[in-house]
């Protein structure tokens, strides 16, 4: 007869090792499955850790997790083609331990991730495929692998596998993946001296700066770009919504190019040795493209459930917290014993929506539609800004009166006065 286990967890990122390492911790018997050659071994990209998440589930991660910088200075830039406009916020409590955001290699941190793991008594097995869910009626009751005898039998499956959800989709779970709600990023790693990245960013030590970006440089298509600063390397990325791209027929890859190539960015980057490329797919439907969440023997966290916040760049936090709360429902019914039934596990639903994971969500639900319809606020607006800045900043002999009104007329010539005000009303009714 096969083996037969409290939990199984599919996927060993941050979602589904969060699950994995909360049960295990409590002592049920947990397999977990990734397709990798190792968890990680498909992320070499950078990326942010948000120190909160983590230290609920592992509270002395900072021992001897692999971070890189922890993150001292966030700007914000809105670029034309030859400019941008931006604001900094820097704080030196946030060059006080215990530090609140760091920069990570996810391919080390995964790797170290999925340790903690089977530390806390899970069984991982990688190289492995999960092909399909098995079912007793509508009830989950294990999944069927690539492997020889490969049905593998559990009181409830966690669904950790990424944003294509394949298996979620395939049991009727949850639809098909809309364009429209997922966004692809590409990302670079430019390595170059430590002393060479602290000198670009005025950073000290292990303290780093992160760089979120808007406007035209993703030619008015949904979508943001980003810098972070690791030890001795920077990640450089830029993402836009699947539809956008096909509708425009540019390549992700073309437009990190010509984002490189900015006269802001391009100096940043100067030296560097390119070693690392990445593509992936980022959920950003938002709250209105959660779907179903659990049912009978399942439960879906992570990009799987479309948990991003994609307004203020948040994605591993949402991972582990909501493999967190799974793995706490499962242990809370199977002290309780009660069955893994779509009712008892809507206790996981309730843990979400009295969390800032859903009611974050919601406060933006209505950004998508807005960004998606609205392409000016990636064209005009950016363009329409660093010019007004230019124009004021420059000494020229002008009188900023003068300037002032010339600002004005182009802001008319290039959008009427409703155009400018029925914008900001739509910015205003999207918020929550």
């Amino acid at each position: 007869m096969a083996e037969k286990f409290d939990a199984i967890v599919v996927g060993a990122g941050p979602s589904g090792n969060a699950a994995a390492y909360t049960m295990a911790k409590a002592g049920l018997k947990v397999l977990q499955l990734e397709r990798g050659e190792y968890p990680g071994s498909k992320n070499v990209q950078g990326a942010i850790l948000y120190s909160d998440a983590l230290e609920k589930i592992i509270p002395d991660f900072r021992d001897d997790a692999p971070l890189e910088r922890h993150i001292i200075e966030q700007r914000m830039w809105v670029l034309d083609d030859e400019s941008y406009v931006g604001s900094n916020y820097r704080s030196d409590d946030f060059n006080k331990p215990p530090y609140n955001r760091y920069t990570i290699i996810r391919a080390q941190f995964d790797k170290w991730f999925s340790e903690k793991v089977q530390e806390a008594g899970a069984m991982l097995i990688c190289e492995t495929t999960v092909s399909d869910l098995l079912m007793d009626g509508k009830r989950v009751i294990g999944v069927q692998t690539d492997r020889l005898g490969g049905s593998i039998y559990a009181d409830i499956v966690i669904l950790a596998d990424g944003v294509n959800s394949l298996l979620a989709t395939k049991a009727g779970f949850h639809p098909e993946l809309e364009p429209k709600n997922v966004a692809l990023a590409v990302k670079e790693i430019h390595f170059m001296p430590q002393e060479t990245v602290e000198a670009r960013f005025n950073v000290n030590g292990d303290a780093g700066v992160v760089i979120e970006m808007a406007g035209k440089i993703t030619k008015g298509m949904m979508g943001t770009g980003f810098l972070y600063t690791n030890k001795e390397s920077l990640t450089i990325g830029v993402g836009c919504m699947l539809s956008d791209l096909k509708q425009q027929k540019i390549t992700p890859y073309q437009l990190l190019e010509e984002m490189k190539a900015h006269p802001s960015i391009a100096p940043i980057l100067e030296g560097g040795e390119m070693k690392e490329y990445t593509a992936h797919l980022i959920p950003e439907g938002g709250y209105k493209a959660i779907p179903e969440l659990c049912g009978d023997g399942w439960m879906i966290v992570g990009d799987s459930g479309m948990f991003v916040n994609a307004m203020h760049r948040e994605g591993s936090n949402l991972a582990m917290t909501t493999g967190c709360f799974a793995a706490e429902t499962v242990i809370e019914l199977a002290a309780e014993q009660k069955p893994f039934t779509a009712k008892n596990l809507a206790r996981y639903r309730e843990k979400l929506n009295e969390s800032f994971v859903i009611k974050d969500l919601k406060k933006y639900k209505n950004m998508p539609d807005v960004f998606h319809a609205n392409p000016q606020f990636f064209t005009t607006y950016p363009e329409m800004l660093n010019q007004a800045a230019h124009k004021m900043l420059r000494v020229d002999g002008i009188d900023k009166k003068t300037k002032e009104k010339q600002i004005m007329a182009n802001f008319k010539q290039r959008r009427s006065l409703f155009g400018l005000m029925g914008d900001a009303y739509k910015l205003w009714r999207a918020f929550e």
